[in-house]
This record gives structure tokens, C-alpha cells and sequence, in this order.
């Protein structure tokens, strides 16, 4: 089971960071329907691995220049006061409503995406300064919505920065894994003191992501944009569907 396991998790590690995703909705998912993980403890193991995830990811995302340091740590900020928040509301949520919610957010995440994203392939040359409350506004939201699903939220993000800060995708992409890092951190702590953390997995998941989401991230400024939207668009249907499989 553990080949297994650390295999799956560096080919879904090598896909988050070539789409700039954290990935937990995906972890969760393989986690809960392929390797019979409960529920809970898949979520608060996801969200600690998404954190090495996206550290890894968001430097090599940065040494890509695929990434807005301040801007992206502003609206983390922000994001991680509102994971805390989101998972210590976790563990008062059923096991089943709480899967589906992860499916509906899934779901909805990957069709938003490709509304917005629809349109926009091209790169633009106007430059967009949100507001204060902008990048408040998109933090807490963000963060309450990754720490109460136990996903990362980073088509939701992703979207954020492409409405409302007006990114490119690739720019969108590899800031979206920097945005990541404090929300994952703060849910983390949350996580722990729910009792939900499985050390052992943890190690398991870790290590497999945080290499192949380095690696994944060099391909984000390399292969077309289309392809790039097609990943961020497919990755969360694709969880959503696998954890859908739970319940037939």
C-alpha cells in the first residue's frame, strides 16, 4: 500500500504544480475513495501536505516568474485568519454532509474556472490595483472556503485573480500556490487541534507531492495555455467525481 500510496501522490503532486494547486481537494479525494482514509482524517492530512505542496511549488513558481510576491501574501494573510476559522467549524460538520459539500465546492470551482477562463487566453497588458478590502474580501472568503472543505480553494482563488486583479493565467496560477501557504498553515493548526492529523500519512503524502509539485511547476510557463486551462478546469471535476463514488 505504501509504493502505492508515495506512486499516486507524486504523479497528482507532478499535475498541482504544473495547474498551481494545492491539491487537498484531489488528495482527499484519492485518499477517502482509493485508500479508504475516513473522511476527516483525509482532510487533516491533505491540509498540512498542501502546505510543503505549495511551498515547494510557489519557489519554483517564482524563480519561473509566474508569481506577484506582495499582492499574494497580502490576500494569504488574510486567507489564512480565515482557514482557522473555517476548520475549527469542521469538526462539527457530519461525515457525510461534509463529503458532499467537498464535492459541491469541487464542482462548482472547476466550472467557474472555465467561464471565466474561457475568454481569456490571451495575455493582457492592463494593469488592475484592488483595494484594501479587495484583497481582504478575497482572502477571507477564500480561506473559510479552504478550511471548511478541507480543500485549497485554488480554482477559487484563481478565479479571484483573474476577475478581480486581472492576472494572466500563468501569473494567476503561480500566485495562487504562494496565496496558499498561509491558508494552508493557519488550517493546519486548525486540523491538529481537531485531532485529525495522521503523522504517518502525512509523511507519506508529503514528501510525494512537495517533489513532484516542484517539478510540476517548471511545465506551468513552458506547454500552451490551453492546456494549462483544461488541468485547472479538469482537476477539481475530476476530485469531485472520484469522491462522488463514495456514495453509490
Amino acid at each position: 500500500m505504501v509504493l502505492s500510496l508515495v506512486s499516486t501522490m507524486l504523479l497528482l503532486g507532478l499535475v498541482l504544480g504544473f495547474i498551481g494547486a494545492g491539491g487537498s481537494g484531489f488528495i482527499i479525494a484519492v485518499l477517502v475513495t482509493i485508500f479508504d482514509i475516513p473522511i476527516h482524517t483525509a482532510i487533516g492530512t491533505a491540509v498540512p501536505v498542501m502546505f510543503f505542496s505549495v511551498l515547494t511549488g510557489s519557489l519554483s513558481h517564482f524563480r519561473e516568474g509566474n508569481l506577484m510576491l506582495k499582492q499574494g501574501l497580502l490576500v494569504g494573510g488574510f486567507g489564512g485568519l480565515g482557514a482557522y476559522i473555517g476548520m475549527r467549524l469542521t469538526i462539527l460538520l457530519n461525515p457525510n454532509f461534509l463529503m458532499f459539500c467537498t464535492v459541491s465546492m469541487l464542482m462548482l470551482s472547476g466550472i467557474l474556472i472555465w467561464v471565466k477562463t474561457k475568454m481569456t487566453l490571451h495575455e493582457k497588458d492592463t494593469v488592475v490595483t484592488p483595494s484594501f478590502l479587495t484583497y481582504a474580501g478575497v482572502g477571507l472568503g477564500n480561506g473559510l472556503i479552504s478550511g471548511t472543505f478541507g480543500i485549497g480553494a485554488a480554482n477559487f482563488i484563481q478565479l479571484s485573480l483573474l476577475k478581480w486583479f486581472d492576472y494572466p493565467m500563468r501569473i494567476a496560477a503561480g500566485t495562487t500556490m504562494l496565496v496558499i501557504i498561509p491558508i494552508a498553515m493557519f488550517a493546519s493548526v486548525g486540523s491538529i487541534q481537531n485531532g485529525y492529523f495522521d503523522l504517518m500519512l502525512f509523511l507519506q503524502v508529503a514528501v510525494s507531492t512537495m517533489i513532484g509539485s516542484y517539478l510540476g511547476a517548471k511545465l506551468t510557463g513552458r506547454l500552451p495555455k490551453p492546456i494549462l486551462r483544461v488541468g485547472m478546469v479538469g482537476t477539481p471535476i475530476l476530485s469531485a467525481v472520484v469522491l462522488l463514488l463514495n456514495f453509490m
